[in-house]
């Protein structure tokens, strides 16, 4: 008895498949470099704008905002992969195939599409993997650029405090 399914047995990686994977792969890389550098530029905008009003919570709106970019531009990809898969007939309509995309994407779900495009689920992991780190690498940068900001502004607020203190000479 083969321990095997036949459909494995089955199975072989084309080229076709590597290099639809390869053109997926970069274009998604590509989409999600246009996503980060608009999230950073976004968010100097905002920064230089909030750095000079000095609002509380600020630097935690910005980070969140800039957590709805990356994400929409993590959804704009997977749209991507799922039109891919619709058109080449791998899923039955744009909503599956969307829906188990993201499911690959964040890495959670594999083995929904047809033999001939098996490898492009792995693809697609590891497609999702890179931009996650990408993005996640962002997030911690603005994190660290605005608690430094703060850190900052709290060492400055202390200083022009001390300095305006009336010195009492009697206690010297």
């Amino acid at each position: 008895m083969n321990a095997f399914p036949a459909s494995d047995l089955a199975y072989v990686i084309r080229l076709e498949e590597i290099l639809w994977g390869a053109l997926l792969l970069a274009i998604t890389i590509a989409v999600h470099g246009i996503g980060m550098l608009t999230t950073l530029r976004v968010s100097s905008a905002l920064k230089a704008r909030v750095g000079k009003a000095r609002l509380p919570g600020a630097g935690l709106a910005i980070i969140v905002l800039a957590a709805w970019i990356i994400v929409v531009f993590n959804l704009i990809e997977v749209g991507m992969w799922a039109t891919f898969f619709t058109l080449k007939g791998a899923q039955p309509n744009i909503f599956s195939a969307f829906y188990n995309a993201l499911l690959n994407y964040t890495t959670l779900q594999a083995g929904y599409l047809p033999v001939r495009w098996r490898l492009l689920e792995g693809m697609l992991g590891m497609a999702g993997l890179i931009t996650f780190a990408w993005s996640t690498g962002i997030l911690v940068s603005l994190a660290h650029d605005l608690m430094h900001q703060a850190i900052e502004a709290d060492r400055a607020a202390q200083s022009r405090s001390a300095v305006s203190e009336p010195v009492d000479s009697r206690n010297q």
